[in-house]
């Protein structure tokens, strides 16, 4: 049984074939970002720690900079 107690923000996100997941979660251990990709069923998962999700998403954004100015 999948208890969501330690659940405290969604966001899904969908893209053709593909559904993203973001979870926002907080054990014993802090909090961290559950990132899920289903498709058709099959799923995979990383975890990201709450701490360095600025390190994260900036270099999210200097990878779409590159990406937008191909």
């Amino acid at each position: 049984m999948v208890h969501n107690n330690d659940l405290l923000h969604t966001e899904k996100i969908l893209a053709d074939r593909k559904t993203f997941f973001l979870d926002l979660k907080e054990n014993q251990r802090g909090m961290v970002v559950k990132i899920t990709e289903d498709v058709g069923g099959n799923r995979d998962t990383i975890m990201v720690p709450a701490d360095i999700l600025g390190d994260f998403i900036a270099a999210l954004s200097d990878i779409k900079a590159t990406a937008d100015s191909r």
